[in-house]
């Protein structure tokens, strides 16, 4: 087993994307996209995602964090969840995420990064918390990645080694956590410049090389998709 890798899990990012998804849920219902308010993700908004499912198997960026922008060497909005895979694990991984998806459960994957000439050993865990939409239907994640190891050459992507259904531990066991209070203040645009930005992007092909990347302020939008 990935002991090491699962010990990621507990990154404190993914702890609270978690907590805050664990807090938001019901006894009887998943979270919808609509409650998500990234102010109560504070912290780990650099490692969280939100994907939006378009087929099955299929799910693509609509909001992504700073660090999967990192390890791919460019900005993700609009790229499907596998574009994270090598191309001999997409099949695996969108399996995984159809999983997460159909059965309403989480779903974590523990992940290996390709390595070679510039891209040393890395190691990731990518947490999948399924949200429903206005009518109820299941057809988000909340989601989260960290990586472990020196991202050196992108873009790195990931083999599946391994994965996990969680329990779902209900709202009492992880509370959401607190907002900070000078993102309060400060409003959400103020608050959260440089984390997550959602805008329309299209996909309409995987690039072969990474383009270059833009690191300048992000904007967050906040409504229901």
């Amino acid at each position: 087993m990935y002991e090491r890798s699962w010990q990621q899990a507990q990154h404190p990012a993914l702890a609270q994307i978690r907590g805050y998804w664990e807090g938001l849920r019901s006894e009887d219902e998943l979270p919808s996209r609509s409650m998500i308010d990234p102010r109560g993700l504070e912290r780990a908004l650099e490692h969280a995602f939100i994907a939006e499912r378009v087929s099955p198997g299929v799910a693509r960026l609509r909001l992504a964090g700073m660090h999967l922008n990192d390890l791919l060497g460019m900005e993700v909005r609009g790229m499907p969840l596998t574009a994270l895979f090598a191309p001999d694990a997409r099949e695996a991984a969108s399996a995984a995420v159809e999983r997460a998806f159909a059965e309403k459960t989480p779903v974590e994957l523990c992940l290996d990064g390709e390595h070679g000439v510039g891209r040393p050993p890395m190691t990731a865990v990518m947490l999948l918390l399924p949200l429903r939409n206005e009518f109820g239907q299941v057809d988000r994640i909340l989601g989260g990645m960290a990586a472990e190891g020196e991202i050196g050459r992108p873009p790195r992507r990931f083999l599946l080694a391994d994965q996990r259904t969680l329990q779902m531990t209900g709202p009492a066991a992880l509370a959401a956590p607190a907002v900070a209070p000078a993102v309060l203040e400060g409003g959400l645009e103020g608050g959260l410049q440089g984390g997550l930005a959602e805008a329309p992007a299209r996909f309409d092909a995987e690039p072969d090389a990474p383009a270059p990347r833009k690191r300048g302020h992000l904007r967050l939008v906040h409504s229901a998709d």
